[in-house]
Protein backbone atom coordinates (compact mmCIF):
# COMPACT_ATOMS: atom_id res chain seq x y z
CA UNK A 1 0.00 0.00 0.00
CA UNK A 2 1.17 3.37 -0.69
CA UNK A 3 1.16 5.73 2.35
CA UNK A 4 1.30 9.15 1.36
CA UNK A 5 3.29 11.39 4.52
CA UNK A 6 5.52 14.62 4.01
CA UNK A 7 8.37 14.29 1.91
CA UNK A 8 10.86 15.18 4.94
CA UNK A 9 9.35 12.75 7.44
CA UNK A 10 12.23 11.42 9.35
CA UNK A 11 10.35 7.66 9.00
CA UNK A 12 10.08 8.23 5.26
CA UNK A 13 13.44 7.13 4.92
CA UNK A 14 13.24 3.64 7.29
CA UNK A 15 10.13 2.59 5.43
CA UNK A 16 11.63 3.13 2.18
CA UNK A 17 14.87 0.86 3.46
CA UNK A 18 12.23 -1.39 4.22
CA UNK A 19 10.85 -1.84 1.34
CA UNK A 20 7.72 -0.13 2.21
CA UNK A 21 5.80 1.67 -0.21
CA UNK A 22 5.85 5.54 0.50
CA UNK A 23 4.43 7.84 -1.68
CA UNK A 24 5.31 11.62 -1.37
CA UNK A 25 2.72 14.40 -2.08
CA UNK A 26 3.81 15.44 -5.24
CA UNK A 27 3.14 11.52 -7.06
CA UNK A 28 0.24 11.37 -4.71
CA UNK A 29 -1.49 14.82 -6.61
CA UNK A 30 -1.04 13.33 -9.81
CA UNK A 31 -2.96 10.37 -9.41
CA UNK A 32 -6.68 10.44 -10.32
CA UNK A 33 -7.85 7.99 -6.91
CA UNK A 34 -9.00 9.28 -3.32
CA UNK A 35 -7.22 8.22 -0.79
CA UNK A 36 -8.10 7.32 2.14
CA UNK A 37 -8.11 9.84 5.16
CA UNK A 38 -6.40 8.38 8.16
CA UNK A 39 -6.12 10.40 11.19
CA UNK A 40 -3.43 9.50 13.66
CA UNK A 41 -4.09 11.20 17.22
CA UNK A 42 -0.57 10.65 18.36
CA UNK A 43 -0.35 10.84 22.83
CA UNK A 44 2.68 8.48 23.30
CA UNK A 45 5.85 10.64 23.99
CA UNK A 46 8.05 9.24 21.52
CA UNK A 47 6.12 10.11 18.97
CA UNK A 48 8.94 9.24 16.23
CA UNK A 49 9.11 5.68 17.20
CA UNK A 50 4.88 5.70 17.42
CA UNK A 51 4.83 7.16 13.57
CA UNK A 52 7.07 4.80 12.16
CA UNK A 53 5.38 1.68 13.83
CA UNK A 54 1.78 2.51 12.70
CA UNK A 55 3.30 3.75 9.34
CA UNK A 56 4.50 0.13 9.33
CA UNK A 57 1.23 -1.34 10.52
CA UNK A 58 -1.07 0.39 7.66
CA UNK A 59 1.35 -0.84 5.13
CA UNK A 60 0.04 -3.99 3.91
CA UNK A 61 -2.89 -3.24 1.91
CA UNK A 62 -3.07 -2.33 -1.93
CA UNK A 63 -5.01 0.95 -0.59
CA UNK A 64 -3.57 4.45 -0.82
CA UNK A 65 -3.70 6.40 2.47
CA UNK A 66 -3.20 9.63 3.66
CA UNK A 67 -1.60 10.34 6.80
CA UNK A 68 -2.77 13.27 8.89
CA UNK A 69 -0.70 13.54 12.43
CA UNK A 70 -2.28 14.94 15.06
CA UNK A 71 -2.06 16.15 18.71
CA UNK A 72 -3.39 17.78 21.59
CA UNK A 73 -2.95 21.39 21.87
CA UNK A 74 -3.57 21.21 26.02
CA UNK A 75 -0.17 18.97 26.57
CA UNK A 76 3.09 20.04 25.69
CA UNK A 77 5.16 17.53 24.74
CA UNK A 78 8.58 16.71 26.82
CA UNK A 79 9.84 14.35 24.57
CA UNK A 80 9.46 15.60 20.70
CA UNK A 81 11.09 18.19 19.57
CA UNK A 82 8.87 21.69 19.07
CA UNK A 83 10.42 21.68 15.71
CA UNK A 84 9.17 17.91 14.59
CA UNK A 85 5.46 18.42 15.88
CA UNK A 86 5.39 22.23 14.09
CA UNK A 87 6.67 20.48 10.68
CA UNK A 88 4.33 17.37 10.83
CA UNK A 89 1.83 17.72 13.05
CA UNK A 90 -2.22 19.58 13.19
CA UNK A 91 -3.95 20.37 16.36
CA UNK A 92 -7.44 18.85 16.68
CA UNK A 93 -8.63 22.43 16.76
CA UNK A 94 -7.22 22.80 13.53
CA UNK A 95 -8.63 19.96 12.09
CA UNK A 96 -12.16 19.95 14.09
CA UNK A 97 -14.35 20.96 11.04
CA UNK A 98 -12.75 18.26 8.73
CA UNK A 99 -13.99 15.03 8.39
CA UNK A 100 -11.57 11.77 8.10
CA UNK A 101 -12.22 8.23 6.65
CA UNK A 102 -10.39 7.01 10.03
CA UNK A 103 -8.80 7.72 13.15
CA UNK A 104 -5.92 6.48 15.59
CA UNK A 105 -5.85 7.52 18.79
CA UNK A 106 -2.49 5.84 20.50
CA UNK A 107 -2.14 5.28 24.21
CA UNK A 108 -0.40 7.24 26.54
CA UNK A 109 2.01 6.77 29.98
CA UNK A 110 -0.48 7.90 32.29
CA UNK A 111 -2.46 5.33 32.83
CA UNK A 112 -2.30 5.45 36.60
CA UNK A 113 -4.34 9.11 36.92
CA UNK A 114 -7.92 9.02 36.93
CA UNK A 115 -8.86 10.34 33.42
CA UNK A 116 -10.48 13.52 34.88
CA UNK A 117 -6.61 14.62 36.12
CA UNK A 118 -5.40 14.07 32.84
CA UNK A 119 -4.48 17.70 31.47
CA UNK A 120 -6.21 17.34 28.56
CA UNK A 121 -8.84 14.80 29.09
CA UNK A 122 -11.26 17.84 28.25
CA UNK A 123 -10.13 17.50 24.65
CA UNK A 124 -9.95 14.32 24.37
CA UNK A 125 -13.95 14.27 25.42
CA UNK A 126 -14.29 16.74 22.64
CA UNK A 127 -11.79 14.59 20.15
CA UNK A 128 -14.05 11.42 21.22
CA UNK A 129 -16.86 13.13 20.62
CA UNK A 130 -15.92 15.08 17.15
CA UNK A 131 -14.83 10.93 16.22
CA UNK A 132 -18.77 10.09 16.61
CA UNK A 133 -19.78 12.43 13.98
CA UNK A 134 -17.08 13.38 11.73
CA UNK A 135 -15.25 10.15 11.34
CA UNK A 136 -16.41 6.47 9.39
CA UNK A 137 -14.27 4.51 11.94
CA UNK A 138 -12.42 5.41 15.17
CA UNK A 139 -9.39 2.43 16.61
CA UNK A 140 -8.56 2.96 19.83
CA UNK A 141 -5.22 1.51 21.37
CA UNK A 142 -4.40 0.72 25.04
CA UNK A 143 -4.91 3.88 27.42
CA UNK A 144 -6.75 5.63 23.96
CA UNK A 145 -9.18 1.92 24.15
CA UNK A 146 -9.49 2.74 27.99
CA UNK A 147 -10.57 6.42 27.69
CA UNK A 148 -12.80 5.31 24.63
CA UNK A 149 -14.81 2.53 26.66
CA UNK A 150 -14.70 4.95 29.97
CA UNK A 151 -15.89 8.09 27.79
CA UNK A 152 -18.37 6.47 25.39
CA UNK A 153 -19.43 3.01 27.68
CA UNK A 154 -18.88 4.50 30.79
CA UNK A 155 -16.79 1.58 32.21
CA UNK A 156 -13.62 2.38 34.24
CA UNK A 157 -10.16 0.72 33.88
CA UNK A 158 -8.88 -0.90 37.36
CA UNK A 159 -5.33 -0.77 38.40
CA UNK A 160 -3.75 -4.70 38.68
CA UNK A 161 -1.86 -6.05 41.08
CA UNK A 162 1.13 -5.82 39.33
CA UNK A 163 2.05 -4.60 35.82
CA UNK A 164 1.12 -6.79 33.16
CA UNK A 165 4.14 -7.19 30.78
CA UNK A 166 5.03 -8.99 27.64
CA UNK A 167 3.74 -11.32 24.86
CA UNK A 168 0.65 -13.22 25.72
CA UNK A 169 -1.97 -15.76 24.36
CA UNK A 170 -5.31 -14.59 23.00
CA UNK A 171 -8.12 -16.66 21.61
CA UNK A 172 -10.56 -15.50 18.59
CA UNK A 173 -14.25 -15.54 20.07
CA UNK A 174 -16.26 -14.98 16.71
CA UNK A 175 -14.33 -15.61 13.69
CA UNK A 176 -17.16 -14.65 11.48
CA UNK A 177 -16.27 -10.57 12.32
CA UNK A 178 -14.32 -9.39 9.49
CA UNK A 179 -12.06 -7.70 11.61
CA UNK A 180 -10.57 -10.90 13.09
CA UNK A 181 -11.03 -12.87 9.40
CA UNK A 182 -7.39 -14.64 8.71
CA UNK A 183 -6.88 -15.07 12.42
CA UNK A 184 -5.61 -18.45 13.93
CA UNK A 185 -7.46 -20.17 16.93
CA UNK A 186 -4.86 -18.20 19.07
CA UNK A 187 -2.56 -15.41 18.86
CA UNK A 188 0.10 -13.66 20.78
CA UNK A 189 0.03 -10.02 21.44
CA UNK A 190 2.44 -7.45 23.51
CA UNK A 191 0.76 -5.46 26.14
CA UNK A 192 2.71 -2.80 28.89
CA UNK A 193 -0.02 -1.61 31.28
CA UNK A 194 -0.50 -1.52 34.71
CA UNK A 195 -4.26 -1.20 34.59
CA UNK A 196 -7.22 -3.11 32.97
CA UNK A 197 -10.71 -2.79 31.72
CA UNK A 198 -12.70 -5.50 33.47
CA UNK A 199 -13.78 -8.10 31.26
CA UNK A 200 -17.18 -9.16 32.85
CA UNK A 201 -18.15 -5.28 32.39
CA UNK A 202 -17.42 -5.29 28.91
CA UNK A 203 -19.73 -8.67 28.78
CA UNK A 204 -22.61 -7.18 30.36
CA UNK A 205 -22.45 -4.05 27.94
CA UNK A 206 -24.72 -5.43 24.81
CA UNK A 207 -23.26 -2.80 22.85
CA UNK A 208 -19.89 -4.29 22.72
CA UNK A 209 -18.45 -7.32 21.42
CA UNK A 210 -15.08 -8.94 22.23
CA UNK A 211 -13.46 -10.35 19.73
CA UNK A 212 -10.49 -11.60 21.24
CA UNK A 213 -9.83 -12.05 24.74
CA UNK A 214 -6.91 -13.87 26.89
CA UNK A 215 -7.10 -15.66 30.08
CA UNK A 216 -3.95 -13.73 31.33
CA UNK A 217 -4.76 -10.36 29.65
CA UNK A 218 -8.32 -10.11 29.80
CA UNK A 219 -10.25 -8.28 26.81
CA UNK A 220 -7.60 -7.79 23.71
CA UNK A 221 -10.01 -6.98 20.88
CA UNK A 222 -13.51 -5.05 21.19
CA UNK A 223 -15.95 -3.41 18.44
CA UNK A 224 -19.08 -1.39 18.86
CA UNK A 225 -21.33 -0.06 16.33
CA UNK A 226 -20.60 -2.78 14.01
CA UNK A 227 -17.09 -1.14 13.70
CA UNK A 228 -17.58 2.17 13.87
CA UNK A 229 -15.41 2.50 16.99
CA UNK A 230 -12.96 -0.52 17.92
CA UNK A 231 -11.00 -0.89 20.85
CA UNK A 232 -7.44 -2.83 21.18
CA UNK A 233 -5.92 -3.19 24.80
CA UNK A 234 -2.29 -4.24 23.57
CA UNK A 235 -0.07 -2.89 21.56
CA UNK A 236 -0.14 -5.14 18.10
CA UNK A 237 2.12 -2.06 16.71
CA UNK A 238 5.30 -2.66 18.57
CA UNK A 239 8.21 -3.16 17.16
CA UNK A 240 10.68 -6.38 18.19
CA UNK A 241 12.39 -4.44 20.59
CA UNK A 242 10.28 -2.26 22.19
CA UNK A 243 9.02 -4.25 25.31
CA UNK A 244 13.25 -4.72 25.91
CA UNK A 245 13.83 -1.02 25.49
CA UNK A 246 11.34 -0.65 28.16
CA UNK A 247 12.49 -3.27 30.19
CA UNK A 248 16.40 -2.01 30.35
CA UNK A 249 15.17 1.60 30.97
CA UNK A 250 13.17 0.53 33.62
CA UNK A 251 16.38 -0.92 35.14
CA UNK A 252 18.69 1.48 34.76
CA UNK A 253 16.08 4.05 36.41
CA UNK A 254 16.43 1.14 39.29
CA UNK A 255 12.46 0.71 39.10
CA UNK A 256 10.68 -2.45 39.91
CA UNK A 257 10.04 -4.06 37.10
CA UNK A 258 9.69 -7.91 35.65
CA UNK A 259 10.91 -9.87 33.09
CA UNK A 260 8.63 -9.47 30.06
CA UNK A 261 6.94 -12.89 29.87
CA UNK A 262 7.24 -14.64 26.76
CA UNK A 263 9.23 -12.58 25.04
CA UNK A 264 13.19 -13.53 25.39
CA UNK A 265 14.15 -16.74 24.51
CA UNK A 266 14.84 -19.09 27.41
CA UNK A 267 13.81 -15.78 29.04
CA UNK A 268 17.48 -14.40 29.06
CA UNK A 269 17.89 -10.71 28.47
CA UNK A 270 20.87 -11.20 26.76
CA UNK A 271 18.60 -12.57 23.69
CA UNK A 272 17.32 -11.19 20.26
CA UNK A 273 14.09 -11.17 21.49
CA UNK A 274 11.62 -12.98 19.83
CA UNK A 275 8.79 -11.56 17.32
CA UNK A 276 6.05 -13.21 17.25
CA UNK A 277 3.09 -10.86 16.78
CA UNK A 278 4.10 -8.96 13.86
CA UNK A 279 1.32 -11.15 11.06
CA UNK A 280 -2.10 -11.14 13.48
CA UNK A 281 -0.96 -7.42 14.47
CA UNK A 282 -0.94 -6.58 10.37
CA UNK A 283 -3.66 -8.60 10.07
CA UNK A 284 -6.00 -6.08 12.39
CA UNK A 285 -5.05 -3.30 10.56
CA UNK A 286 -5.14 -4.80 6.86
CA UNK A 287 -8.87 -5.65 8.20
CA UNK A 288 -9.52 -2.63 9.70
CA UNK A 289 -8.48 -0.58 6.98
CA UNK A 290 -10.13 -2.88 4.32
CA UNK A 291 -13.89 -3.96 5.73
CA UNK A 292 -14.45 -0.99 8.31
CA UNK A 293 -13.28 2.20 6.70
CA UNK A 294 -12.38 1.46 2.62
CA UNK A 295 -15.84 -0.37 1.94
CA UNK A 296 -18.13 1.97 4.42
CA UNK A 297 -16.51 5.59 3.89
CA UNK A 298 -18.68 7.20 1.35
CA UNK A 299 -16.33 8.71 -1.71
CA UNK A 300 -17.08 12.62 -0.84
CA UNK A 301 -16.92 13.00 2.70
CA UNK A 302 -17.90 16.13 3.06
CA UNK A 303 -21.08 15.40 0.86
CA UNK A 304 -22.25 12.68 2.76
CA UNK A 305 -25.09 13.93 5.82
CA UNK A 306 -24.06 13.59 9.68
CA UNK A 307 -26.30 10.80 9.94
CA UNK A 308 -23.81 8.62 7.74
CA UNK A 309 -21.25 9.35 10.71
CA UNK A 310 -23.89 8.26 13.64
CA UNK A 311 -25.70 5.91 12.28
CA UNK A 312 -24.81 2.71 14.05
Amino acid sequence: MPIRIQNDLPAKEILEHENIFVMDEYRSTHQDIRPLKIGLLNLMPLKEDTELQILRSLSNTPLQVDVSFLAVSTHQSKNTSANHLNRFYQTFREVENERFDGLIITGAPIELMPFEEVDFWPEMVDIMQWSTENVTSTLHLCWGAQAGLYYHYGIDKVTLDKKLFGVFKHRVMNRKVPLVRGFDDEFLMPHSRHTDVPIDKIRADSRLTILAESEEAGAFLVMAKQGRQIFMMGHPEYDRVTLDLEFKRDLAKGLPIDLPCNYYPNDDPDRKPLLSWRAHANNIYTNWLNYYVYQITPYNLYGAPKEFFTQA
